[in-house]
């Protein structure tokens, strides 16, 4: 009887558990090393997000190449925008990816916007349904600092029929998020002087923020060396801005909807927390609207 009840007891914390963490075969962000031990396993996927000229130039060995520009569009004014859903697949499926695939996507991280390339992609891949993604740690720079083999052969990936189960709740509009101030954590993850109104993008139309809005800056995710800080550092910061509870939900966004899904990747996939979205339209959207609600 205390085996049969003890079962249960496990079977619940199981049940509890995020659906990600029970799916993920891989962790949210790999070292350079980790990824050249397993090229060679077959459900890897290296997905190049770089230029088609960077790429040619030089890549990881069996990477191939989606350029970022196909993953996050303009519509009308607004950048960085999805594909439609069709399109989407098309590109997943082009690339090699299937329900099986790990995939490991690679960017570049000199120039500060280049660097969330990649947790956009990731996080664009996760919406299409696809369980297990990770990100290059320092991307394509660190694999290159790192002396790692480089080869200028393209690959051309073998074609599948990708139909994933969307994730239509990892992104928001704005009428959603005007239904949700004072009820969710809504995180703008941009510098403190972009935060406070000091500063602004030229093509955001005015200064300022979410009303209501808390900061966690995308700076404080990574080391002086350009690589992300250890998890026990970012859970430290996620708590400080976000709190502990890990249920409640959270809604990123920065000015064009890229830049915040480096907080978004880190606090879902990699610290846990169970109910995090992004504004897609983010301040450009937002500040546009006399109607939405806004400080300072």
């Amino acid at each position: 009887m205390r085996k049969f009840r003890l079962l249960g007891v496990l079977l619940a914390i199981m049940l509890l558990l995020p659906m990600a963490a029970l799916a993920r075969d891989i962790t949210p962000l790999v070292s350079t090393d980790w990824l050249q031990k397993n090229l060679e396993n077959p459900r890897i996927v290296v997905l190049d997000v770089r230029k088609v000229e960077e790429y040619k130039a030089g890549h990881i060995p069996k990477a191939v190449n989606a350029f970022y520009g196909s993953w996050a569009i303009k519509r009308g004014e607004l950048l960085n925008e999805l594909p439609a859903n069709d399109e989407l697949f098309d590109i997943i499926g082009g690339a090699g990816i299937d329900a099986n695939s790990l995939v490991v996507v690679v960017g570049k991280t000199a120039a500060v916007p280049d660097q969330f390339d990649m947790t956009r992609v990731a996080w664009t891949l996760k919406y299409a349904g696809v369980a297990n993604v990770a990100i290059l740690d320092g991307g394509q720079d660190k694999w290159v600092k790192d002396g790692k083999a480089i080869s200028t052969d393209a690959v051309r990936a073998k074609a599948k029929a990708y139909r994933g189960r969307l994730n239509r709740g990892l992104f928001v509009n704005k009428d959603y998020v005007l239904n949700r101030l004072g009820k969710a954590v809504i995180l703008d993850v941009r510098a403190p002087a972009f935060y406070e109104g000091k500063q602004k993008l030229p093509f955001v139309p005015k200064a300022g923020r979410i009303k209501g809005a808390v900061n966690l800056p995308v700076g404080q995710l990574f080391t002086p060396e350009g690589l992300y800080k250890d998890q026990a550092a970012l859970a430290a910061l996620a708590t400080a801005a976000v709190g502990a509870d890990k249920t409640k939900e959270i809604i990123a966004y920065c000015d064009t909807g890229k830049t915040c899904t480096s907080w978004a990747f880190i606090l879902s996939d990699m610290l846990g927390y169970q109910n995090v979205k992004i504004y897609d339209g983010s301040t450009m959207e937002w500040l546009k609207d006399p109607a939405a609600p806004a400080e300072p």
